[in-house]
């Protein structure tokens, strides 16, 4: 990576993208009482987490709280530093392209050990990404390999795979493996960075199913149990290699079914760090927390998503979901329903990403009643006169959904009501198997800091984000177009256009960007320290001594 001009550009670039956004932590604007104490080195932090979706499996999880829990347990190649958006090597020594970025040469660090005591070598990155690739798993984030040449021998489009080997994988020996791309990709190496790229033991490949119950990982802290739609428990590994060893004993990860319900543990110190204050706490949690409250912004986009797949949805005409979107007052929801916590969106890609460009979706997300329904009108109309938003109701999204709905209502006519699933598993499972009435809530988080992550891995026909049945054969065209692109700067700009024929096209109607909008217990020292993802940096977490 570091030898190669390319990539040299790609970390400096993203270094300005993220310096807006920069989320930090553990500075000296925590009050005195959260920096009175001294650090006990065994101490357990509790979460917040609402239920995985999938069985915990690096390519199973594209959802944010099985993520949440692998992050913990795995650690992978590389990983980006918070707010400079700095590459840093975590198992690989060095990941190198060859002159266009086609090929990768990985160089693992030696002498690590996954959590049952066997080696992390060069195959386990090989087996775990041929396997994760291959259709017969069922992986959710199976589309995350479609880069790398063998892909449709592994993965086609229809019957059998050819071969369980993508041919692109290639082990030179322990400690070093190549990859061979379809084409040029600049920015491979940060991809390299989420949770579907980890390691996996042999012991894995025995019985993944069971696996999935009780992993096994190379990453900070080590799993000790699942109690399914209760709590998982994780615990620092002692042996751990990385350069993120954890500052305190371990994770207990508590499941809620309610904001408030999680909110009110965090006021009493029943838990430690919650994932979102409650709407009804909005204007009071700064008060109720002082110097424990968090605000602070991470790169996030809320969204509400046709199903395309619906009867509802399927030959619509983009200018009736233009329509809508301009009948959504964002600036006087957000000011007042979610009391300044969010900011109205203008792009598909959030601010702190490379690529990000204010006001890129023009008058399209700009409230206007009058053209809103003249739209709706020469698109044909909203099939029924009515259409329903899916959301979960283990968070708190009742309230703007309904303040999203009232204003369609009144600036259109066209009816709309919200369609709540109980957990979020709930809600992603409809997605998955297509069983949307009609729109969803879509919240879409950073996986790495390059507008391409908000844009092919998103609304890509074959993209495993894209639950939406969307697909768009020259924005298809664009993307491969844009990845082909000899530098990162090239990339980006082919990128920002394939979002103007999105903004045209409407695949989604973005409503906001999020904050961090939190608060820690009595029992941390010092103030909790975020990443670009909202969540928090949980190794580098201190536990007072009781």
């Amino acid at each position: 990576m570091r030898g190669a001009k390319s990539a040299k550009w790609v970390a400096g670039a993203i270094v300005v993208a993220l310096a807006a956004t920069a989320c930090g932590g553990g500075d000296d604007s925590a009050g005195d009482d959260m920096n009175k104490g001294k650090a006990d080195p065994n101490g357990i932090v509790t979460a917040q987490l609402s239920e995985p979706q999938n069985p915990l499996q690096p390519a199973n999880a594209k959802e944010s709280q099985g993520s949440r829990v692998l992050r913990t347990i795995f650690a992978g190649l590389v990983d980006y530093e918070p707010g400079t958006g700095k590459l840093e090597y975590v198992n690989a020594e060095s990941v190198t392209p060859n002159d266009d970025s086609s090929e990768w040469t990985v160089k693992l660090k030696p002498g690590w050990k996954f959590h049952d005591g066997t080696p992390v070598t060069a195959k386990s990155y090989v087996d775990s990404w041929n396997w994760s690739a291959n259709i017969k798993n069922n992986q959710t984030n199976s589309s995350w390999f479609s880069d790398i040449v063998g892909f449709e021998d592994v993965h086609p489009e229809k019957g059998e795979p050819k071969t369980d080997k993508m041919s692109g994988l290639k082990v030179v020996d322990d400690n070093t493996f190549t990859i061979k791309l379809t084409q040029p990709v600049s920015y491979f190496a940060y991809k390299l960075g989420y949770d579907v790229w980890a390691p996996l033991p042999e012991s894995f490949f025995k019985d993944p199913k069971a696996f999935g119950e009780k992993p096994v990982g190379n990453g900070p802290y080590k799993f000790v149990s699942w109690e399914h739609n209760k709590l998982i428990k994780v615990r620092k590994f002692a042996d751990y290699q990385g350069p993120n060893k954890a500052k305190n004993g371990g994770i207990d990860f508590k499941n809620y079914t309610t904001a408030d319900a999680a909110y009110s543990d965090l006021r009493s110190n029943n838990v430690d760090w919650i994932e979102q204050v409650p709407t009804t706490a909005l204007t009071s949690y700064k008060t109720d927390l002082g110097d424990r409250a968090i605000d602070q912004p991470y790169s996030a986009v809320q969204s509400i998503v046709p199903a395309f797949y619906t009867k509802q949805f399927k030959d619509i005409d983009p200018k009736v979901i233009q329509g809508l979107s301009m009948a959504i007052d964002r600036q006087t929801i957000t000011k007042t329903v979610l009391q300044g916590t969010r900011t109205p969106a203008d792009s598909y890609v959030a601010p702190g990403v490379l690529g990000y460009k204010k006001g890129a979706l023009g008058d399209i997300v700009k409230f206007d009643p009058a053209q809103a329904k003249k739209l709706i009108q020469e698109g044909g109309g909203v099939p029924g006169n009515k259409i329903q938003i899916q959301y979960n109701a283990d968070q708190d999204h009742k309230p703007w959904v309904d303040a999203v709905c009232n204003s369609i209502r009144k600036s259109t006519g066209v009816e709309c009501t919200g369609d709540p699933k109980p957990t979020f598993q709930a809600d992603l499972d409809a997605r998955d198997n297509e069983q949307v009435k009609s729109m969803y809530r879509g919240g879409w988080v950073l996986d790495y800091p390059v507008n391409s992550n908000f844009m092919r891995d998103l609304y890509g026909s074959t993209a495993a984000g894209n639950t939406s049945g969307y697909s768009n054969k020259e924005f298809d065209k664009l993307s491969s177009e844009a990845d082909k692109a000899s530098s990162i700067e090239e990339t980006v700009a082919k990128y920002q256009e394939a979002e103007q024929l999105l903004a045209k096209d409407m695949p989604a109607i973005p409503l906001w960007f999020y904050k961090v909008n939190s608060g820690q217990s009595t029992n941390i020292l010092g103030k909790i320290e975020y990443g670009q993802d909202g969540d928090p940096i949980f190794d580098t977490i201190q536990v007072k001594q009781k």
